[in-house]
């Protein structure tokens, strides 16, 4: 019985090898396991087993947590998020750019190609060095934001290869962000992966003040985006399955399984193909 003891011959101050054992151990049946560890000499009596206890449950919680933060889909969340956070300042500080520079320059232009274009000039005083510097910060954010897309694109289809091979790169990683990494994608029923990032108008739905949004992000897939409005609902359920099925098969087994997108592929091609009015009610 005192085998399966968690302080089974550990030293007591070997905190690292208690959490270890809090998190994988097991006993295979129930004990006053406070009293064994005072008889064998672990612990001095059942106060100091619990605060050791405690100490150890709470290494392990921590151990797990850093695991959990440390695994590649969540670097995949941190990162997607970073990329659209560089891309919406860019874009708002690239206005600010514009109205500051049309006050200061001839010939002002607009977004982050004008902030690109200011970074070329030479100030001539304190407002143009400013305005400059402001734009040499757009054009950095934005090119922080390439950096990191290309880096989602690289590590996407090593994380999740038939979820990145369906959806693409940047489109699945951004469905692991939504869903909070690849386990919880995983365990959502397509129909849930269907209106993800859409949460705003199935509230609304749900409320009674709008009707039941037919997608969220998916949206920016070809599949859904090219097929005529009356259709989208379909192709929209179609894609979703399917990349709910994608993301059990990489978070539970990994194999490559090229034949869900031809699956895909044939289906989407079969709802794009329908005749004028065919299929208009059912998604209208």
């Amino acid at each position: 019985m005192t085998d399966d003891a968690w302080f089974a011959d550990l030293d007591p101050g070997d905190r690292e090898t208690a959490a270890g054992r809090i998190r994988g151990g097991r006993a295979d049946a129930s004990a006053d396991w406070p009293a064994l560890a005072v008889e064998t000499g672990f612990v001095a009596d059942e106060d100091d087993y619990y605060d050791r206890l405690r100490d150890a449950t709470l290494d392990a919680a921590r151990a797990a947590v850093e695991e959990a933060e440390g695994a590649v889909d969540q670097q995949l969340v941190h990162a997607v998020r970073a990329m659209d956070d560089c891309r919406r300042q860019a874009n708002e500080l690239a206005e600010r750019v514009a109205e500051w520079g049309s006050s200061r320059f001839e010939n002002a232009g607009t977004g982050v190609e004008y902030a690109r274009e200011l970074t070329d000039r030479d100030p001539t005083g304190a407002g143009d060095r400013r305005a400059v510097s402001l734009a040499r910060r757009v054009v950095a954010l934005d090119e922080e934001a390439d950096a990191i897309r290309e880096y989602v694109e690289t590590t996407t289809p090593e994380v999740a290869p038939n979820l990145a091979a369906l959806a693409g790169p940047v489109l699945a990683a951004r469905l692991l962000s939504l869903a909070g990494g690849l386990e919880s994608l995983a365990k959502k029923p397509s129909g849930t992966v269907q209106v993800l990032g859409a949460e705003d108008a199935l509230f609304a739905h749900l409320r009674g003040d709008a009707p039941s949004p037919k997608h969220g992000i998916i949206y920016t897939h070809d599949a859904v985006r090219g097929t005529r409005p009356a259709d989208r609902g379909s192709a929209a359920r179609a894609l979703a399955g399917k990349l709910s099925i994608a993301a059990r098969i990489d978070h539970y087994s990994g194999d490559r399984r090229p034949e869900l997108e031809a699956e895909l592929d044939e289906r989407i091609a079969t709802i794009q193909a329908r005749a004028g009015g065919a299929g208009a009610g059912e998604d209208a």
